[in-house]
């Protein structure tokens, strides 16, 4: 294939401080072996998230100086309404400052004890404020999406049998809503089809339950459908998008991941009652309906952003660029998930660090090796994020202990990405030599940001 080039030309940079290994050595120990606890401008390489870390275009920047700023009734508060209502159909359009805020209003009112909330595959702040209003979350992943050697082309898909299964164990009455998460985060940024969406609408609708869909990257979601997905090859990525929020109810959205801007995010649904109850929480935590938390430059950068993820161009360079990286470590005989998703590589800690069992979090060890390295930063998605305890306090580990490095959209450049995968080929070359670690300081929820570890002998 030929080079890939980014689409766009560079007009503004950041120099990036360049740290030596002693030096990273130092700032580990005072992160507490956590990287999410390193000053930023101790990064060489960012791959932390992909989350608000765009680099926004020339017409985003100038939607910021153009931004109306009123309080009611803004300006671009129509245009942001009118882009979503045009990629998703929704009627009831509410803004947040970002994707988690969306989640808490959400759940704040269909969540409380005794509710269960199942979804592929739940990320992060998904489950904690699901967990946090009282209820449950479930995963209900595909079978191939658990195993990372496995190659299919939708890993992200629900489990329409377990779905089924689920629905006649817990009730109907117990279950306010399904979700499902485009693409699955968790699982590996891998993708969900088409026809799994319409599957799950199928259930949905025999035991009379809405669908919402987990949307922060959904536009890299319908490039996966035109190109792997029979029937969508001929198709604009906006009608594939548009098909897609077609059998959902509602939908939640973190605007920092496909929608390219730095903050905001939104809720959108069908049902008119739940669009009043969630604006009125919106009302007394967020800020009025037409801003929502929200200034009105931010409004017109993500109505901008949501038109420029439609672009099948940048797209391209967009999933491409990631499957360049996963070529490169795959070649070196690096484990990580197949095939490389949408917005990130997850190496899988398991195979990477098979003398580390998951009560060493694994993942952990290798997330501190990548910076010790090489002064890349990437999050584990394994035991530290996602495990739980038993009564003994004893851990019990998630599928998968996996390290994701996601891509900040339109930020690095080829020669970054070729450093990233000559940093992580000599971890792996000397992955022998990596040891486990413990947590000496958590917190009872989302304890993978403030959690501190202390490396083991």
């Amino acid at each position: 294939m030929k080079t890939i080039i980014e689409p766009f030309r560079i007009k503004a940079v950041e120099p990036i401080k360049f740290t030596t290994e002693t030096e990273r050595n130092h700032i580990l120990q005072e992160a507490g072996y956590n990287p999410f606890l390193i000053k930023a401008e101790d990064i060489i390489i960012d791959l932390l998230t992909d989350s608000g870390t765009s680099a926004m275009s020339a017409k985003q920047w100038a939607g910021i100086m153009d931004g109306d700023e009123s309080y009611a009734g803004s300006r671009s508060f129509y245009r942001f309404e009118e882009m979503v209502r045009l990629i998703t159909g929704m009627k009831f359009i509410i803004p947040t400052h970002q994707g988690r805020a969306a989640e808490k209003i959400l759940f704040s009112i269909v969540g409380e004890h005794g509710k269960v909330i199942p979804n592929n595959t739940h990320f992060d702040t998904t489950r904690a404020n699901i967990e946090f209003a009282g209820a449950e979350a479930v995963d209900l992943l595909n079978e191939a999406g658990k195993h990372p050697e496995i190659i299919a082309d939708f890993k992200g898909n629900m489990d329409i049998e377990k779905l089924e299964a689920f629905i006649q164990e817990r009730g109907v009455e117990h279950i306010p809503l399904v979700m499902v998460t485009v693409t699955n985060n968790s699982g590996g940024g891998q993708p969900v089809s088409m026809q799994n969406i319409k599957d799950i609408r199928a259930v949905c609708d025999q035991y009379g339950l809405p669908l919402f869909i987990d949307a922060c990257r959904f536009a890299e979601n319908a490039y996966f459908i035109k190109k792997r997905e029979q029937g969508y090859a001929d198709r604009s990525i906006l009608s594939i998008c548009q098909e897609m929020f077609s059998y959902a109810d509602g939908m939640t959205m973190s605007a920092k991941k496909d929608a390219l801007v730095n903050i905001g995010g939104f809720l959108a649904m069908n049902n008119q009652e739940l669009a009043m109850q969630c604006r009125n929480v919106l009302i007394v935590t967020e800020g009025f309906p037409t801003y929502g938390g929200l200034a009105g430059r931010d409004l017109e950068a993500m109505a901008q952003g949501l038109e420029e993820i439609l672009d099948e161009s940048y797209l391209h360079y967009r999933i491409r660029s990631v499957e360049y990286l996963g070529d490169k470590l795959l070649a070196a005989g690096v484990p990580i998930i197949e095939p490389t998703g949408g917005h990130a590589i997850y190496i899988d800690a398991k195979r990477f660090c098979q003398h580390i069992p998951s009560y060493q979090f694994p993942g952990q060890a290798v997330s501190v090796a990548l910076y010790q390295k090489g002064g890349v930063r990437a999050c584990e998605i394994g035991s530290v994020m996602f495990g739980k305890y038993d009564e003994n306090q004893q851990l019990i580990p998630p599928p998968m202990e996996l390290v994701r490095l996601a891509i900040p959209r339109r930020v690095y450049t080829q020669s970054h990405i070729d450093y990233v995968a000559e940093v992580i080929i000599e971890v792996f070359q000397n992955r022998n030599s990596l040891k486990g670690y413990q947590i000496v300081y958590e917190a009872p929820m989302l304890r993978h940001f403030t959690a501190r570890f202390a490396p083991l002998a």
